[in-house]
C-alpha cells in the first residue's frame, strides 16, 4: 500500500487528465497511487485513448497502481468524490482536479506539512496565470500560522469569510513573491482553499463522514469540498501553503449550476458530526455561502 492515493474525478476533459497524470510523473515524492473516476458520456470516453493509456503505462513502469473506473450513471461530484475516497486505501487521500499542472515538489510538500502539523488537510490553491497582471492587494491580507495549525471552532453564523479571498485569481503566486521568496514553506489560515489540489488524512475525512452527505443533493450541485473542509477545520484543523506550485488550465468550468450548495447542509452536519446541535443557519447565511462560492469560482 502507498502512503498517498491520489484521486482524480474527470469528466469530458482528455487533455486536462493527460496534463494531471504528466505532472505525477514529474513529481519528486513517488510513493503514491492513482484512482482516477470517469464519468464522461459513452460517446466520450477517453480512458482508453492512446494519450492516456501511454500516460498509465508509464505511471505504473514506475511503480505506481493505476485504477481508471467509469462511475456512471452521473450523480455529482460529492458521490464522484466519495466513490473515489471509497476505493482508496492510503492513509492519505489526495485530491487533484482534471484541470490543473502542479510543479514538482507540490505532492512532497502538502505530505510534509499534514504529517508534521497533523491537521485534516492541506490544500495549495490553483492559481490562474492569466492573471498575473491582476495584482490585488486588497485580497491579500494573509493570515498566516505562527505555530502549529489548531482546530478553529467557527460556526454558521461565524465563518471568516474575507479569507477565501487570498486564493482567487493568481493571488497566491503574488503572496509567493512577499511570503515565500526563496521557497519556504508558509502555512496560512483559511476558511476553504478549493477542491482542485487538496490531501487529506483519510481517517479524519472519514471521521467527519467524508462526502457521505451526496444523496441529500441533487446532481447538479456545488461545494461539496467546501463543507468537508469547514467540518475537518472545525475539528482538526487546516491550513494552505506557499508555494502553491498548482495552475489552473482554464478550462471552462463542468459545474455550470451552482444554484444547490452543499454549504447549505453545514449546520445540520455539523451538528450530527459532533454530536451536539450548532447554530442553525439562517436563509441569508445560505445565501451567502453560496454567493461567495460562486464568486470563487468565477475568479479562478
Amino acid at each position: 500500500m502507498a502512503t498517498v492515493d491520489v484521486l482524480i474525478p474527470t469528466y469530458g476533459r482528455k487533455t486536462g487528465l493527460a496534463v494531471v497524470l504528466t505532472s505525477l510523473l514529474g513529481q519528486t515524492f513517488a510513493d503514491f497511487d492513482v484512482i482516477v473516476a470517469d464519468q464522461s458520456n459513452d460517446d466520450e470516453v477517453y480512458l482508453d485513448s492512446i494519450e492516456i493509456e501511454t500516460l498509465t503505462q508509464a505511471l505504473r513502469r514506475r511503480g505506481h497502481r493505476v485504477e481508471l473506473r467509469r462511475n456512471l450513471p452521473r450523480r455529482g461530484m460529492a458521490q464522484q468524490r466519495q466513490f473515489l475516497l471509497d476505493r482508496s486505501r492510503a492513509p492519505y487521500v489526495h485530491y487533484l482536479d482534471d484541470d490543473v499542472l502542479l510543479d514538482p515538489p507540490v505532492l512532497g510538500r502538502m505530505l510534509d506539512v499534514i504529517r508534521s502539523e497533523g491537521c485534516g488537510f492541506v490544500g495549495a490553491a490553483a492559481a490562474g496565470l492569466g492573471f498575473l497582471d491582476d495584482v490585488r492587494p486588497h485580497q491579500q491580507g494573509l493570515e498566516p500560522w505562527e505555530g502549529p495549525v489548531q482546530p478553529e471552532p467557527f460556526t454558521p453564523e461565524s465563518l471568516p469569510w474575507e479569507r477565501h479571498l487570498v486564493n482567487n485569481a493568481a493571488n497566491p503566486l503574488h503572496l509567493e513573491e512577499r511570503w515565500a521568496p526563496n521557497g519556504e514553506v508558509v502555512r496560512y489560515k483559511v476558511v476553504w482553499v478549493g477542491g482542485a489540489n487538496v490531501l487529506y488524512d483519510r481517517a479524519k475525512l472519514q471521521a467527519v463522514g467524508g462526502f457521505g452527505f451526496w444523496p441529500r443533493l441533487p446532481r447538479e450541485h456545488a461545494g461539496e469540498e467546501v463543507v468537508v473542509q469547514w467540518l475537518l477545520i472545525r475539528r482538526f484543523g487546516g491550513c494552505g501553503i506557499l508555494p502553491c506550485g498548482t495552475y489552473h488550465l482554464g478550462l471552462p468550468t463542468q459545474v455550470a449550476d451552482r444554484t444547490h450548495n452543499a454549504t447549505e447542509l453545514f449546520a445540520d452536519l455539523l451538528a450530527r458530526s459532533e454530536g451536539s446541535m450548532a447554530p442553525a443557519a439562517n436563509g441569508r447565511s445560505a445565501a451567502a455561502v453560496s454567493a461567495v462560492h460562486a464568486s470563487v469560482a468565477a475568479d479562478d
